[in-house]
């Protein structure tokens, strides 16, 4: 049985309701946890590309990617954990995973299962919640996975308009 359902969910996947990028993130990170987001992301098999101001890249550690200048070029990796589905992380501090998905390729019953098991991964191999967010409202998350109960949970009330 999913996660959540389509139905119940839809309104979380409106980017006119919710930006087209929502927010992501786990908080109380560290060092270590970016760098098992980085071995999970190859231990997976998920396809994935690293870039500094836009230039591709091999992956350096983690340690190495937030010890940059503050004021350095722009970091992303991109991760695909199906195709089609595009996951940007921007890791620009330790303390936080911050990335973003696009609502647009997450539509239906598919998308719903694809995101919930893209955040369910994150959040069971960190053991730690991973939230979302509407884009740039970080107060109020909306779904998310709670370890506690090993799944994806609604967070708030959809609107259902």
């Amino acid at each position: 049985m999913p996660d959540l359902l389509w139905d119940d969910v839809q309104d979380f996947f409106d980017p006119d309701l919710m930006g087209a990028l929502p927010d992501m993130s786990v908080e109380d990170a560290s060092v270590e946890d970016w760098q098992a987001v980085f071995d999970l992301v190859r231990l997976r098999g998920w396809t994935w590309e690293y870039s500094v101001g836009g230039v591709v890249g091999p992956l350096p550690p983690a340690v190495e990617v937030l010890s940059r200048p503050a004021d350095g070029e722009t970091v992303d990796l991109r991760v695909w954990p199906v195709p089609g589905v595009l996951v940007i992380f921007r890791p620009m501090c330790a303390d936080e995973i911050d990335f973003d998905v696009d609502l647009r390729e997450l539509q239906g019953q598919a998308g719903v299962d694809t995101l919930c098991d893209f955040l369910a991964a994150i959040g069971r191999w960190l053991g730690k919640p991973v939230v979302m967010t509407a884009e740039g409202d970080y107060a109020n998350p909306v779904l998310g996975f709670v370890p506690a109960a090993d799944r994806v949970v609604l967070l708030a009330k959809p609107r259902l308009s």
